[in-house]
């Protein structure tokens, strides 16, 4: 499941960044929309939606999912926009490098997953009013990036207005989510049928699971990364609105072909 996973998650950013990096849109903007490309809204719809479908033993491949897009996709992809930003300014190859892990390790999600494995796994607990804090603070992740989305898109479109910022064409947003609904859950299909036929031990069970996954609409976190990292947000939470609203429609089709 990693092996397929990984290397679906690889050829979407490859892809996205091959056919979105050009004219306006950077380095920068590319890896964001590679990364709004190639990870699932898996946390906030993956694990409940595929429970309800599956059952609990799919809770196991969306969590998986989950840990990998948060640890190697964003990752990765937050990398490349350092990387790019530090070769445009004249520094070297090796430092350049250096920057792109530094920008790697300044990424939150997967030290937060690191540190509640170590919790978890050495059974500690946070003082009971701390635990409280931090449970409010869960329960309003969901609806705060989905305010977070329509701010930025209400922020785009006002400087839009105003003259101070350009106006993002459809071509700019609406291939990268059909890329997102369409491509990655056919790719994860025939590279886990392929891993099939070759012997590996995957069972079909959490193919199904693998493709649903990557059937689902873009991830609304990336919109708080990509407002972290300077890029277009506008962009990016367009591709998010889009690909949310379609996965409406496609998602469902994807359940009647699989499920």
């Amino acid at each position: 499941m990693v092996l397929v996973y990984l290397v679906c998650a690889s050829i979407m950013v490859a892809l996205v960044v091959v056919l979105t990096r050009r004219g306006r849109i950077g380095w920068n903007d590319a890896a964001f929309g590679a990364l709004v490309g190639a990870f699932p809204n898996t946390g906030f719809m993956g694990v409940p939606l595929l429970v309800a479908l599956l059952g609990a033993k799919a809770a196991g491949p969306a969590i998986l999912a989950v840990l990998l897009d948060m640890v190697f996709t964003s990752s990765l992809c937050i990398g490349l926009s350092r990387l790019e930003a530090s070769v445009s300014t004249g520094v070297s190859p090796g430092r350049a490098v250096q920057n792109a892990l530094k920008g790697v390790a300044a990424n939150p999600l997967p030290w937060s997953i690191l540190l509640g494995a170590a919790f978890s796994a050495l059974q500690l607990a946070l003082p009971r009013p701390l635990a409280q804090t931090v449970g409010l603070l869960a329960d309003a992740a969901s609806p705060v990036a989905l305010f977070t989305i329509g701010a930025v898109l209400a922020r785009s479109q006002m400087l839009t207005d105003a003259g101070h910022a350009h106006h993002v064409p459809w071509q700019e947003y609406v291939p990268v989510a059909a890329i997102k609904l369409f491509v990655h859950p056919l790719l994860v299909l025939l590279v886990g049928t392929l891993a099939i036929h070759l012997g590996l031990p995957l069972q079909r069970f959490s193919l199904t699971a693998l493709v649903l996954l990557a059937a689902l609409p873009s991830a609304s976190n990336v919109s708080l990364l990509a407002e972290r990292y300077g890029a277009d947000n506008g962009r990016i939470a367009r591709i998010i609105l889009v690909s949310t609203a379609a996965a409406f429609v496609t998602f469902s089709g994807v359940v009647l072909l699989m499920v």
